[in-house]
């Protein structure tokens, strides 16, 4: 185990909680990386919140104890967290936090800020993530935030991998009674199940037998449709093209930042994943709308953007940042 960094106050520990995974550092305010760990997701809207926050504390116990740190070492606590998407939602999640005896400080957000911050040197900008979901965020020069609901489409929201999948299903049934124009997207969905006919798929979401959750793989199965050229999956590509712009492009104008230089850093699962068809749309939807954006797919992980911020709050110096993105990078 290492040694804990001489952190005056003690370690700091950083935190990116996705659906389907938490990962947590712990970290010198000297930039020195003394310890990674991954966990289960967070999850509150699904487990519960007390059973999120346990798994959650897990993680980080974790991760202290691979670093060779108490839990009594944490000066500061930086907790970015995808379902946790309101303000009022991260003040509860940091008062819940600080009740445990997770840190002498704790600040949470959601995980899109530190997304951004993983990417942009300067502090400011805007992100979108969309992986399960679709979200967007940003931070203005003057430190002004602009930030959606992203619960979903009662909050005006669309995007992301359960979309995606959702929208396969949709197309791939209706093409396949005649509903809608034929599309390859219906061999694909029932394929991707093992079963013989799309709405086979539907079916069994509906009497319990296929969980509505895995729908979301079916996103990769879309975009394979879509870059072989099939007109009606090639259309759901587009419109998410269509959002991811919208959705920056909205920040950037709230930020007073659309028509000077700014970055805007696109991750999640489905950005990450660099698919031609759809970054080739991303881009060009924001030289119409956003020209003076500049697009970034980091590859840093979000987890390096909360340790940053982490490092933000106790105001290390630059090269403490610097030393922190070079350890992420030698990992």
């Amino acid at each position: 185990m290492a040694a804990p960094a001489n952190t005056p106050g003690g370690v700091l520990v950083a935190v990116d909680g996705g659906n389907s995974k938490t990962d947590a550092a712990v970290l010198g305010d000297g930039g020195e990386l003394l310890a990674t760990v991954r966990g289960d997701g967070f999850r509150p809207q699904v487990d519960g919140l007390d059973t999120a926050l346990d798994a959650l504390s897990a993680v980080i116990d974790a991760a202290l104890r691979r670093a060779g740190a108490l839990p009594g070492d944490v000066a500061h606590l930086a907790a970015y967290m995808a379902n946790v998407d309101l303000p009022g939602e991260e003040e509860r999640l940091e008062k819940l936090l600080l009740g445990r005896g997770a840190a002498a400080s704790v600040a949470v957000g959601n995980d899109t800020f530190a997304l951004l911050r993983s990417a942009v040197t300067a502090g400011w900008g805007v992100a979108v993530v969309c992986g399960a979901g679709i979200n967007c965020a940003g931070v203005g020069p003057d430190g002004r935030t602009a930030r959606f609901p992203s619960l979903g489409p009662h909050t005006g929201d669309w995007g992301g991998g359960a979309s995606l999948g959702r929208s396969a299903l949709w197309h791939g049934i209706r093409g396949e009674d005649g509903r809608g124009p034929g599309t390859a997207l219906t061999a694909a969905v029932a394929a991707h199940f093992g079963v013989r006919r799309a709405i086979d798929v539907g079916l069994g979401i509906h009497l319990g037998e296929l969980d509505e959750g895995r729908l979301t793989g079916l996103a990769p199965v879309l975009f394979d449709v879509a870059e072989a050229g099939d007109a009606v999956a090639g259309e759901v590509v587009a419109r998410l093209a269509d959002e991811v712009a919208l959705l920056g492009s909205v920040a950037l104008r709230r930020l007073g930042l659309l028509d000077e230089p700014a970055d805007v850093v696109l991750g999640g699962g489905v950005l990450a994943a660099r698919r031609p068809l759809l970054m080739e749309a991303v881009a060009a939807r924001y030289a119409e709308v956003a020209p003076h954006a500049r697009l970034l797919v980091p590859e840093d992980p979000p987890l390096l953007g909360a340790a940053l911020l982490a490092l933000d709050h106790v105001t290390a110096p630059t090269a403490a940042h610097d030393t922190l993105r070079a350890a992420f990078r030698r990992r």
